[in-house]
């Protein structure tokens, strides 16, 4: 590598699940960190926040060798009506 060049490592990629509240606001959570979840008044503010949740878990030791094993190829979530 050359000098002054600084390799950047490609983020990962979580799954994460998005409902609402009964009092309107975004619920989310990443189902790969159990626990990871948090909320915003906007999607794009639950969205926001989710990443810095997801930084903050894997900031313990557990969860950085849960990340270490993950691989994300693809997520769907489907519904079917019964």
């Amino acid at each position: 590598m050359k000098k002054g060049i600084v390799k950047k490592r490609q983020a990962a990629q979580f799954p994460v699940l998005t409902t609402m509240g009964e009092d309107g606001w975004y619920i989310v959570q990443c189902p790969a960190l159990p626990g990871c979840f948090t909320q915003g008044k906007t999607l794009d503010e639950a969205l926001r926040n989710i990443r810095e949740a997801i930084s903050l878990c894997l900031e313990e030791k557990e969860n950085r060798a849960l990340l270490r094993g993950f691989d994300m190829r693809e997520v769907g979530l489907y519904s079917v009506s019964v």
